[in-house]
């Protein structure tokens, strides 16, 4: 089996841990709440699963460049202390990647973690250059600023 990229980021945050999984896991708004993302088209609702087209902004210097990709999403609410939401891409250049955010609740308030498991690849690059340069300079930046921006909205009551 090739190896596989798998990556973590995460946030504290002072709200309890159903409010962010309320305010997130509807990806639908997600155009309406997260100042980066442009557009999610949703192709089907079936069970529980969400099939979307994503459409985002990836700041680079002065500009955005603008990315997408397909995704189905579901949610997992079954155990109160690891609330999840659940991606795995199925077109665009991350089709393959695994995406598991994880809803803990802390002392303060929960802990938010965006897990990312990915593996595709490239001829003549091999299966490890890919994955870590699409984690590096585009997942990390856009979850790192979904993270950001859940965060003050659950902050704040949103």
């Amino acid at each position: 089996m090739r190896p596989e990229m798998h990556s973590e980021i995460g946030i504290d945050v002072k709200a309890a841990p159903a409010s962010i999984f309320d305010l997130a896991r509807d990806v639908s708004r997600w155009p309406d709440q997260l100042p980066h993302y442009r557009q999610v088209t949703i192709h089907s609702r079936n069970n529980g699963r969400v099939k979307a087209t994503m459409r985002a902004i990836r700041p680079v210097w002065r500009f955005g460049m603008p990315v997408w990709w397909r995704a189905e999403e579901w949610s997992d609410a079954s155990d109160p202390a690891d609330l999840q939401l659940r991606f795995e891409h199925y077109g665009g250049a991350t089709t393959g990647m695994h995406v598991t955010w994880h809803i803990k609740p802390t002392n303060a308030g929960s802990r938010v973690t965006i897990e990312h498991s990915f593996r595709r690849r490239i001829p003549l690059l091999g299966d490890e250059l890919f994955p870590r340069v699409v984690d590096r300079l585009f997942v990390r930046p856009i979850a790192g600023r979904t993270l950001a921006t859940f965060k003050r909205l659950a902050e704040a009551g949103s």
